[in-house]
């Protein structure tokens, strides 16, 4: 699993080091679209990106054409690149994406985890049931959920439910702050009991049932 970055309360798998110009990019605008300060429809100006980044603008369609693949922005003829807006039927989708690629991911991690990744995934999961406010619980959630698919070493399966916990988590910090509480999520102490016994059945069968209830 790569290193945590963290940012704006946001937790990006990537190594900052060797972060590229149009990497740094898309980080912050997705950090920003993620949080609501960039709206949906709002216009993404190559020109405007490349003075605050201090870039030429080969690195800035770079990561808007990566914005647009995550389906954080979309191309509009006639009206340039612009943020995507948030569609019941996207929720849909990504819901319907993440129970077909996590559980697959989690049976592939459970028998090659480390103790090291055990106990990192353990300590997403405390500071998940320990976080004071929405914006932490949605960023340590997000890190316990890619904690327990560390032993998971397929390069593209990941990065594909990389991109879809990110626009899920847009869509959980654009509509469900107001009704959030601090509380413990027993799912996911379940699912850390059944990666200490390396029961990857026991762990699919909770992830299923938590992803079941997303949207």
């Amino acid at each position: 699993m790569q290193p945590i970055l963290r940012r704006s309360n946001t937790i990006i798998m990537v190594d900052e080091p060797k972060l590229t110009m149009s990497e740094k990019i898309v980080a912050a605008l997705t950090d920003r679209i993620m949080h609501g300060q960039l709206a949906p429809g709002e216009k993404l100006r190559q020109d405007h990106i490349a003075r605050e980044f201090e870039t030429s603008h080969v690195p800035v369609r770079e990561a808007l054409l990566r914005l647009e693949a995550r389906g954080l922005a979309e191309s509009l003829p006639r009206r340039g690149v612009r943020v995507a807006g948030i569609k019941a039927t996207d929720i849909r989708e990504i819901r319907a994406m993440r129970l077909a690629l996590e559980p697959l991911a989690l049976r592939h991690s459970v028998p090659n985890l480390t103790g090291a990744e055990r106990a990192e995934a353990d300590a997403a999961r405390a500071a998940c049931d320990a976080a004071e406010t929405f914006e932490d619980w949605e960023a340590e959630n997000r890190r316990f959920h890619l904690a327990i698919l560390a032993g998971c070493k397929m390069t593209r399966l990941m990065a594909e439910i990389g991109d879809l916990q990110i626009l899920a988590a847009r869509h959980l910090l654009a509509t469900f702050s107001d009704g959030w509480e601090q509380r413990v999520d027993r799912d996911h102490h379940a699912i850390m009991s059944a990666l200490a016994a390396r029961d990857g059945d026991m762990a699919v069968s909770v992830l299923n049932r938590h992803l079941s209830r997303l949207g």
